[in-house]
């Protein structure tokens, strides 16, 4: 008799990794987008002097553990699962999604980040916006399409990985051919059951 086994530890600590990742990339990719449609166009509205000092708040409370958990979390998380996927069914969804949240995440180091600073900096309101806005807008678009990009590519790779366990982490096999499940028949193997009939009694 076969028993079901049971899905390899390392298969199901690599699907855990990915949810965890797809949470964060999740996450970060929201913040982003939250500022591309609604947070910036909002301060598009403001004054010079109330916009830099309200991005300059923004900028210094966003440096927080919750952000960095996620902004760093999502890239630390994707690289591991990418790793741990390596030749799966998920694993060059996973790679996909490590590149591009990669990307996004230069962006953000070389762009964005220099751009807060020189905000933060001295000057008049007016010249502060003028170097400060249309450019840090644009570049937040760019790492808001490539951190959605990844969570595309996360949530693809969670599909398939899904897709290529069984149901309950088990594998159910087929029944054994050997083993028959009833009692064994009484006529020879191989030839057909006939029914028996009375032959007719003479008369």
């Amino acid at each position: 008799m076969t028993h079901p086994r049971q899905t390899p530890r390392p298969a199901r600590a690599g699907r855990t990794v990915l949810g965890a990742a797809t949470v964060a990339m999740g996450l970060i990719a929201g913040v982003f987008y939250a500022f591309a449609c609604a947070v910036m166009p909002a301060l598009a509205r403001a004054d010079d002097r109330t916009y830099v000092a309200v991005m300059r708040d923004i900028n210094d409370v966003i440096q927080n553990p919750v952000f960095f958990l996620s902004f760093l979390g999502a890239l630390v998380l994707t690289a591991v699962s990418a790793w741990q996927l390596r030749g799966s069914a998920g694993g060059r969804w996973a790679g996909a999604a490590l590149v591009a949240y990669t990307l996004a995440f230069l962006v953000t180091v070389a762009f964005s980040v220099p751009l807060n600073d020189v905000l933060a900096g001295g000057g008049t309101p007016a010249s502060l916006r003028e170097h400060f806005e249309g450019p840090w807008v644009a570049w937040n678009v760019v790492r808001t399409v490539l951190s959605t990009v990844a969570l595309g590519c996360l949530a693809r790779a969670l599909l398939r990985m899904g897709a290529a366990a069984p149901a309950g982490g088990r594998r159910h096999p087929a029944p054994d051919a050997a083993a028959p499940s009833g009692p064994l028949p009484s006529h020879a193997p191989g030839r057909p059951r006939t029914s028996r009939q009375t032959p007719p009694s003479p008369r």
